[in-house]
């Protein structure tokens, strides 16, 4: 099986499918709009969409997919027939990356420019985000008829914001480590304010009015007073490349968590309906720790559970003696061991970019995998034909959690956390492996089927 992975058609493939990533990456500068195109692609697959507020009418052999606040989403396969259900199929991944979000009353004027008031949302590393274009992406909320509010998404897709450095001339010791202050370092420069206030005039007469505000309004089209709220955040502008001698890497941005979501959503968009209900969940918000109404650490997966089995006419011991006989992959990307810091990683425990999947243990249980699960995702793996790694933290280093320990709260259920491997993980643009990404969606498919 490891021989055919080597032929040269196959190597096609996976060039194509990190090209593809990096296309849908690019079409995707906001969470919000990333949920948009997997429910889109869901239903072009013929899932049926579902409603949270609405009943739910399911039939076994069909598909379906539901999105909770436009930025989480949880797309389930049911067999053709209950008696041949043996269990739960569950991957999970993340949508949200780390960026800066814009406050409400985001424009200042001081010292003749307009920059925007932002805060950072997750764990970022400030000095990648300086001195390139950004721009804004999200949604807003609009106000329509009789005061129904809806969301609408927005890009404004321009080269329109840049977070300038202060030169090294006023900061000699630069080159010795500068500490960022998000509220005085970090705010995004908008407009030269002469130019902003002469464009406006004569626009709109001497009518004032807020810039950014009618920036959004004309990309949404709708009128500026109809715009009740937003969750708008940056991003960069720079499209993902492959580089390396033999284009074996990947730079883009959001590869944290999009490198894993955009596999396990395809695979599961195209599978065969097996002998288990296999479900793939997107989660919101685990880069600020999951608790909100549509991150892991919320109802959602609970919730869609419990509403499938009613139904379907399940009784809570059928559905519960299905989650007990089934199988989570929570999927969230890896550290690959760093070329200028390998003493960073575990002496025997080192993930290389395209050395394939990486299996996560953690014996204080931030991962959830334990030998039994891992074994598991070993033998799943050597089914599929890709090859595995393992990551551990050094022992005198604390390392993060992710979405499958926090949503194990909420569903019990035999899971492994495994990930991709990829270097500057949190940098506004990182580092992964051309073929890994096939290596994902190709254990997917293995999963998904059986």
């Amino acid at each position: 099986m490891m021989d055919e992975i080597k032929s040269e058609a196959i190597q096609d493939e996976m060039k194509k499918c990190a090209e593809e990533l990096l296309a849908w990456i690019g079409k995707c500068p906001s969470k919000y709009h990333a949920i948009q195109s997997m429910k889109e692609k869901y239903e072009e697959r013929g899932f049926l969409p579902l409603e949270e507020q609405k009943e739910w009418k399911l039939k076994w052999g069909k598909n379906y997919v539901v999105t909770r606040n436009g930025v989480s989403l949880i797309a389930f396969r049911l067999p053709n027939k209950k008696e041949k259900v043996k269990g739960l199929h569950i991957a999970a991944a993340h949508c949200d990356s780390p960026t800066f979000q814009i406050k409400e009353n985001p424009e200042r004027s001081a010292g003749g420019y307009v920059t925007l008031n932002v805060e950072k949302y997750g764990g970022m590393i400030y000095s990648t985000w300086l001195d390139r274009p950004l721009s804004i992406a999200g949604r807003l909320a609009v106000e329509e008829k009789e005061g129904k509010i809806v969301s609408k998404l927005v890009n404004l897709d321009r080269d329109l914001l840049v977070i300038p450095n202060l030169a090294i001339h006023m900061n000699r010791e630069m080159n010795k480590g500068v500490e960022y202050n998000p509220q005085v370092d970090l705010q995004p420069l908008f407009a030269v304010e002469n130019t902003a206030k002469a464009a406006t005039e004569a626009k709109h007469g001497q009518e004032s009015g807020n810039t950014l505000l009618r920036l959004l309004a004309q990309a949404a089209d709708v009128k500026p007073e109809k715009l009740l709220g937003h969750d708008l955040f940056l991003y960069v502008r720079d499209g993902g490349h492959i580089l390396g001698a033999e284009g074996e890497m990947l730079l883009s941005p959001r590869l944290d968590d999009l490198q894993c979501a955009y596999p396990l959503t395809r695979a599961h968009a195209d599978a065969k309906t097996g002998e288990y209900i296999s479900l793939c969940a997107i989660f919101d918000n685990e880069e600020v720790g999951s608790g909100s109404q549509q991150g892991a650490d919320s109802t959602f997966l609970e919730d869609v559970l419990v509403r499938m089995g009613e139904a379907l006419d399940l009784t809570q011991s059928e559905l519960r003696q299905w989650i007990a006989s089934g199988y989570m992959i929570s999927a969230d990307n890896a550290h690959a061991v760093h070329p200028n810091h390998p003493e960073k990683a575990d002496p025997t425990n080192r993930p290389v970019l395209n050395g394939g999947i990486v299996i996560k243990y953690n014996s204080n249980q931030k991962y959830t995998t334990d030998g039994i699960t891992g074994a598991r995702l070993k033998s799943l793996c050597r089914k599929a034909g890709v090859p595995f790694q393992t990551y551990v933290n050094r022992s005198d280093v604390p390392g993060g959690s992710t979405l499958g320990n926090i949503s194990m709260a909420h569903v019990s259920i035999p899971s492994a956390d495994i990930g991709l491997p990829q270097l500057s993980m949190h940098s506004a643009v990182e580092t992964g492996g051309t073929k890994d990404t096939w290596y994902l969606q190709r254990l997917m498919q293995m999963f998904f089927a059986e």
